[in-house]
């Protein structure tokens, strides 16, 4: 899961509740939409290397892994500070990173009897259906309401994302999650994104300004991508056994 400091950042940005980007969420979009293509070359290719070479894979997968968490941080910072001709290159190199970092799991879910091609193809309408949704209600939230998800969904990512940690910390030692739990916390992660979805179109208009779609991008692509693997996740384990 990616990690949460650009929700956080955005939360701690929107002290006035007033309108400042009005057309962020419009302008960031497009951007959105690229970066999702990206992501899916990048996992088309991470297929690839796995099919091929899994050994090879798992090795690049660490490495990818380790870079596309620094290359975060730097393009998000770059990003906010409005260097356009410098974030977009990064973000791009970010998105291709995060498809290939993502192939083993969308590997497992065509591996997976009851989910294959036509779980992944769900999974991603399930998405734009749930950000279709969470534009009409997030646009239309009261202050004190938009304010309250807002701080309710930050706090049920971060423990999300502990656990997550501990998921994979315990899986170096050969423990492994057992099916009942692994939907319990996918279902929680589905219920979390979703709710993070509403958030943006709530808290994005509030924090960033028309020409700052960049950092607003980054967030939404964020939320798509972690919504879309733990629906994935759901599924994979509501049709897998013990």
């Amino acid at each position: 899961m990616s990690n949460t400091s650009n929700f956080r950042q955005a939360m701690r940005e929107a002290k006035n509740h007033a309108l400042v980007g009005p057309n962020v969420i419009a302008n960031a979009l497009p951007y959105v939409g690229g970066g999702l293509v990206l992501t899916a070359l990048g996992t088309y290719g991470g297929l690839g290397v796995l099919r091929s070479n899994p050994g090879l894979f798992m090795t690049t997968f660490w490495v990818a892994l380790v870079v596309e968490i620094g290359l975060f941080f730097v393009a998000s910072g770059v990003a906010r500070n409005g260097n356009k001709s410098v974030a977009l290159p990064l973000l791009a190199t970010y998105s291709l990173l995060s498809g290939y970092t993502l192939s083993g799991l969308v590997f497992l879910a065509l591996r997976t009897q009851g989910v294959g091609m036509a779980g992944i193809g769900i999974a991603a309408l399930s998405c734009g259906i749930t950000f279709i949704v969470a534009r009409q209600i997030g646009s239309n939230l009261s202050e004190s309401d938009g304010m309250a998800l807002s701080k309710t969904v930050q706090l049920g990512i971060i423990a999300l994302f502990v656990v997550v940690l501990a998921q994979v910390g315990f899986s170096f030692f050969g423990v492994y999650t057992p099916t009942w739990l692994e939907i319990g916390i996918s279902g929680i992660g589905v219920f979390l994104f979703a709710g993070a979805a509403v958030v943006d179109f709530y808290i994005l208009p509030r924090t960033y300004r028309d020409d700052e779609y960049l950092p607003a991008a980054l967030s939404m692509y964020l939320t798509y991508i972690n919504l879309f693997i733990f629906i994935l996740r759901l599924l994979i384990a509501i049709n897998s056994r013990d």
